[in-house]
């Protein structure tokens, strides 16, 4: 799964990035300990608001991490919905919709996953202490997980409320290969800048095209991944110190991997 990350770009960098004509209103600061239901950046290709006959624009959005499916009676099912698995997105309820017309890109400098050593240091209920590792573009890029997005009507506002709609998101997993299925067997898909345009096109029904083969796991060796602090286990923990790297011998895991 894919349950923390790291997103730091302000959004001036990600509107170039992204070459997105819109922008929020709202501007979120480095978040180095993203969790379920927090502000993040998304990007999608959306028509504006009314006009059902203009054509799709790049849109940097905000939304909520945990996506709430437009049927929902309240939004507390999103902190359930963080992921969405890319073997079962077009049969899943909660998800199908979104996969078919709502896809978008969440930008991260990187995510976390916790490694389980069979010995080292083990907690006060006896069981081995996790270790974090942060994993990351080995060229220092930005990594554009695949996710999905959805609007949920909140039924107790007024039509001019202006939190009257929700705009939610979940990041697509898949199988994890080569050395990060060894610190976790399941990892965030990505999608490549040359394909950046196909996924988030709206006209692109998930129905009827093979959305799939939009989507892969990272190239061997594109990814790098080191221990960091535990510290990161914390949410209230936010900062830049959380993706620097502690050394090896600190960090009981499959340090050898990377």
């Amino acid at each position: 799964m894919c349950g923390r990350y790291a997103a730091s770009r302000n959004p001036d960098d990600l509107v170039e990035e992204f070459e997105a004509v819109v922008r929020p209103e709202e501007a979120l600061g480095p978040d180095y300990n993203v969790a379920p239901t927090k502000k993040v950046y998304a990007v999608m290709d959306r028509r504006p608001r009314g006009e059902t006959d203009a054509a799709p624009r790049r849109e940097l959005a905000v939304v909520r991490w945990g996506l709430v499916p437009s049927w929902a009676k309240d939004p507390s099912i999103g902190s359930r919905m963080i992921n969405a698995r890319m073997e079962t997105v077009a049969e899943k309820p909660a998800f199908r919709r979104a996969f078919a017309k709502r896809r978008c890109l969440l930008p991260a400098d990187g995510y976390y996953e916790w490694y389980t050593p069979t010995d080292g240091p083990k907690g006060k209920n006896g069981k081995p202490l996790k270790q974090p590792f942060f994993i990351h573009p080995a060229d220092g890029g930005i990594l554009a997980m695949a996710g999905l997005y959805e609007l949920w009507r909140d039924p107790t506002r007024a039509d001019d409320d202006q939190h009257a709609w929700l705009m939610t998101a979940t990041v697509l997993t898949t199988t994890a290969e080569d050395a990060v299925g060894m610190i976790h067997d399941r990892m965030p898909l990505f999608v490549e800048r040359d394909r950046w345009h196909d996924w988030l096109d709206p006209a692109l029904d998930g129905s009827t095209t093979d959305l799939s083969a939009l989507l892969v796991p990272a190239a061997p060796g594109r990814l790098d991944a080191y221990p960091v602090s535990i510290a990161v286990n914390a949410v209230r923990n936010n900062g830049p110190e959380l993706i620097e790297p502690i050394a090896a011998e600190d960090a009981p895991g499959p340090d050898a991997l990377f």
